[in-house]
């Protein structure tokens, strides 16, 4: 099969030249049985920026395995034994894939996503022992300053304070000599995510112990300063402000589950009211 693919993708690349065929038959690639592969089936598969190399492999690999699954299926509706039930599969597949679609529709259109900072609140403060951290939080800041900055060791002092004097001396620093400067003391953030962004090679096991503490490592041609100001640990109930956006997917989750359920019993009252159901006595 592989050796007719050279003249199929040189006409899926150039089109075709017999003006006698209809537009269908002249975007016809390929035949299985009585199912047929267009030009146009392709062009979602086709990623846009592929090199023309690149794109002739991707529409290759695509062919053989188009024409592959319909000789499969084509030799498995001649063989298998029992249709019945994989025709009554395909028949439930479609019933719930079409009720969850439309649930999905009424739910956009019915249900408003908005959650006001109260509601987020009060259920923070029934479920707080439940919101458990799964990782380590910390506040802080967190520079990456050039090997060759100027004013190195007044950096050295003012990241080791908290106070606005310092911050704002830092901010104005980083105009001009800080590459990366994150001053969190006011929100909680991953330590994880804050570890990440110092090479590894430079890192101690001590490093990557979460507590408060001042840390100066050089690597890469930067000097990057942590300080540590807070830290909650795994396992710790989480803070509200990080915990919010799980809670929001909760209530929402609540609230579509509580719309659906009511939408069935309506619709079954509805039903029922108009003789669309009909019970039969044994």
């Amino acid at each position: 099969m592989r050796c007719f693919f050279p003249i199929i993708i040189v006409f899926l690349f150039t089109g075709a030249c017999n003006n006698n065929l209809n537009k269908k038959n002249a975007d016809a690639l390929v035949k299985v049985g009585n199912k047929i592969l267009y030009k146009s089936d392709l062009d979602d598969i086709i990623q846009t920026g592929l090199s023309p190399e690149d794109s002739i492999i991707a529409a290759e690999h695509f062919i053989h395995s188009w024409i592959s699954e319909n000789l499969l299926y084509n030799v498995a509706l001649k063989n298998i034994n029992d249709k019945e039930n994989v025709e009554r599969l395909v028949e439930n597949y479609r019933k719930s894939l079409m009720i969850y679609q439309y649930e999905e529709q009424l739910v956009n259109e019915r249900l408003t996503s908005e959650i006001d900072e109260q509601s987020l609140y009060d259920y923070y403060n029934l479920n707080k022992d439940k919101l458990k951290l799964d990782r380590p939080l910390v506040k802080g800041l967190f520079l990456k300053v050039p090997v060759n900055a100027p004013q190195l060791n007044e950096i050295r002092r003012w990241y080791k304070l908290t106070t606005p004097d310092s911050r704002d001396k830092l901010e104005e620093y980083s105009l001009y000599n800080i590459t990366v400067f994150e001053y969190f003391t006011d929100r909680w953030v991953d330590f994880n995510d804050l570890i990440d962004k110092l090479p590894k090679e430079i890192l101690s096991r001590e490093d990557l112990t979460v507590r408060k503490k001042t840390m100066e490592k050089e690597g890469n041609g930067n000097i990057y300063f942590l300080n540590i100001t807070d830290f909650l640990m795994p396992g710790e109930n989480a803070p509200f402000e990080y915990a919010k956006t799980t809670i929001r997917e909760i209530i929402i989750n609540h609230r579509k589950i509580d719309f659906l359920k009511k939408t069935e019993a309506d619709l079954y009252q509805r039903a029922l009211a108009k003789g669309e159901i009909h019970f039969y006595d044994e």
